[in-house]
Formats: structure tokens, C-alpha cells, sequence
């Protein structure tokens, strides 16, 4: 049996948002930011219940906020040591760092 595909998706809450993929009843994963007066976003915490662990779920979270970067014109500011290593991970992505 193989596992439906896992989808990111972005809610924004006036200077707060997350991105969030529902996982089962009761499971969520996420990634936590704040929005500045710019547009920039600081990613504080990203999170994957330990059930989940290892299954890429957390780099999930992390390539919907670039790909909303890209497509929206915002940048980032990697708070969350998750995130601070997968900057770290991928160069290309320096164009977005704030």
C-alpha cells in the first residue's frame, strides 16, 4: 500500500502564519513563521510528529515556503535550526535568504 501524497499548505493569520501538512487524524506537521511590515518571513519552528520522523516531510514544509518565496517575491529568515541547515544545504536558495 503506498502512502497518498503528502501536501503542504500555507495559512497566514495577520503577522503569523504556518505551513501545515495534514497527516492522519490527530497529526499535523508544521512550520511556524511571523510576517514583518515587508513581506519577509521568519521561520521560527518546524515540527513532524515522531511517527513521521524520516519520511521528508519536515523538507516538505521547507520547499513550499521557497516555492511561495519564488512565486511571490518575499524573502526568508531562517530562525528554525531545521531551517537555518537546509539553507545551509542549498545554496540556490541565497537569493531568498533575508
Amino acid at each position: 500500500m503506498t502512502e497518498p501524497e503528502l501536501m503542504a499548505q500555507r495559512e497566514d493569520n495577520g503577522s503569523r502564519g504556518r505551513y501545515v501538512i495534514h497527516l492522519a487524524p490527530g497529526f499535523e506537521a508544521e512550520m511556524t513563521f511571523r510576517k514583518d511590515d515587508s513581506g519577509t518571513i521568519a521561520i521560527e519552528h518546524t515540527g513532524v510528529p515522531p511517527e513521521y520522523e524520516g519520511r521528508g516531510i519536515a523538507a516538505k514544509l521547507v520547499n513550499k515556503a521557497i516555492a511561495d518565496a519564488r512565486e511571490q517575491g518575499f524573502k526568508i529568515v531562517p530562525v528554525c535550526s531545521y531551517v537555518v541547515a537546509q539553507f545551509k544545504r542549498h545554496p540556490e536558495w541565497a537569493d531568498l535568504r533575508a
